[in-house]
């Protein structure tokens, strides 16, 4: 998935002449917690909530301006690349979003809120669903075996995590499906010879 499908683009700025309760005011009026900073059209700064709230320590507030307080060289990542990409900036450098930027113009914001929206679509977290947890050995051809027997029961897979086995050489695959009778495919899957570590209705 591209970080176009999910960053935000209708987007609220600032310039870096505004004062800080200009964006004070701003961030309340549209609930947000990043500003873009904006001048003649160009991505000049970034101003976050952490920011905001550390001019509060300032003694004269009304006379700091967005300038004073702004990131002036912001991260920034392109809509073209995968959410993966995004997801790691944001972790890697501690931060809840970043603007997104094509060919040096503004064009979205992408957050942590954005992130986990999108990981929760392709999780399938919030349809109606079963999960499988599986330990598939080098067997050739296991998990086409497995699918198999979750389609031959009606059911599809919707999304598939894996993650690495204490024996290197085998695999635990979680493995989320339509709503189904996830007891009988465990029975099935254990008759060919896989372990199943859990099943969650």
């Amino acid at each position: 998935m591209k970080v176009k499908k999910r960053m935000t683009k209708k987007l609220v700025t600032i310039g870096q002449d505004a004062t800080v309760p200009d964006a004070i005011n701003l961030m309340k009026k549209h609930s947000i917690r990043h500003l873009p900073v904006i001048e003649e059209g160009e991505l000049v700064g970034w101003v976050t909530e952490g920011d905001i709230r550390e001019a509060y320590l300032a003694s004269l507030i009304e006379q700091v301006s967005i300038r004073d307080i702004m990131i002036k060289d912001p991260i920034t990542i392109s809509s073209d690349a995968h959410i993966e990409e995004a997801a790691a900036l944001l972790y890697r450098h501690s931060i809840g979003g970043v603007p997104v930027v094509d060919n040096g113009k503004l064009v979205g914001i992408i957050t942590v809120t954005d992130i986990m929206a999108a990981f929760i679509e392709v999780m399938g977290i919030l349809h109606e669903s079963s999960r499988i947890d599986v330990i598939l050995a080098g067997k050739p051809h296991a998990f086409e075996h497995v699918s198999k027997i979750i389609r031959d029961h009606g059911s599809e897979i919707i999304s598939v995590g894996m993650s690495a086995h204490q024996d290197r050489s085998k695999r635990v695959y979680y493995l989320r499906l339509t709503k189904c009778n996830i007891h009988a495919i465990a029975q099935d899957i254990e008759q060919l010879g896989y372990t199943v570590v859990s099943v969650t209705e």
